[in-house]
């Protein structure tokens, strides 16, 4: 287990409760963002560091993504997945009437767009470095600002409950995390892998043949999406989530054939499974 862990902060944060199930004995250090965070692996003051990357109702978190895809060499070693509840939070006083600015991260705010557009339809929605980060921001704010952040957030910093669960969809709102590291996992029999590639050519059929890699050999494509390649319009980096590990032998054998058809291929990891525990 790391003894030191670098998450998105300030402390409140999803990420933060996301780190403190992943090695509560270990030195959790808060970082204002995703680059950051990475950074602090890098050069050494942290083992390991927790980032989201996907939620289940704004999908794919993409500053993760684009660092993930350009800017840093880690591997994702582990990852996790937490129910998310959104509370709307205020300084004690504030009535709801008056609220007409609500901080949060963009990803809250997107998950809570419908009660935010429903219970205040005039209201500003401004976005924070992360949702503790909002909450911290009421410290300074007027009796007409709220923030979308957690329970540890009201209690760190001394706000209060104004609505609970107030997400779009409450029963289905989790977002997965991933641990970064320098190393990925080793096999584990119940892994999944994740990679993006790209290609220079822009012709039919070039996806279906890197697609018919793995079909061929039973691979489980759990997801596939694109992100620009910031080069020029129209160009993309394909990101795919497969089962299995980069070492396993049909896993390894698909990922070398693909890498003589595309451009560009970079794995980020292979890690264990995520695993919902019983209910």
């Amino acid at each position: 287990m790391p003894t030191r862990v670098a998450y998105l902060g300030p402390p409140g944060t999803y990420t933060e409760a996301a780190a403190l199930q992943y090695a509560p004995w270990s030195k959790l250090i808060p970082f204002p963002t995703v680059a950051a965070v990475a950074s602090a692996v890098d050069t050494g003051m942290a083992e390991e560091g927790v980032v989201a990357i996907e939620n289940s109702l704004e999908g794919s978190v993409t500053d993760t993504l684009d660092l993930l895809i350009h800017e840093s060499s880690l591997f994702i070693r582990q990852e996790l997945v937490l129910p998310i509840e959104h509370c709307l939070l205020a300084r004690p006083g504030t009535r709801a009437s008056d609220i007409r600015v609500i901080y949060s991260h963009p990803q809250a705010l997107g998950q809570c767009r419908k009660f935010v557009e429903r219970s205040f339809p005039g209201a500003q929605m401004v976005a924070a470095l992360s949702t503790a980060a909002a909450v911290e921001q009421l410290k300074s704010g007027g009796d007409d600002t709220a923030a979308i952040g957690n329970r540890r957030a009201a209690e760190l910093y001394r706000m209060d409950v104004l609505e609970s669960s107030i997400q779009d969809t409450p029963d289905t709102n989790v977002t997965r995390f991933v641990v970064l590291a320098h190393k990925d996992h080793p096999p584990t029999g119940n892994d999944k892998t994740s990679l993006c590639f790209t290609f220079d050519d822009d012709r039919s059929g070039l996806l279906y043949d890197v697609m018919g890699e793995f079909a061929r050999r039973n691979i489980n494509l759990a997801k596939v999406e694109s992100r620009p390649t910031r080069e020029s319009l129209g160009r993309y980096i394909f990101l795919i989530d497969l089962s299995g590990h980069r070492e396993d032998p049909s896993v390894k054998e698909a990922l070398q054939n693909l890498e003589k058809q595309v451009t560009m291929l970079k794995i980020f990891g292979s890690y264990p499974r995520y695993i919902p525990a019983p209910a």
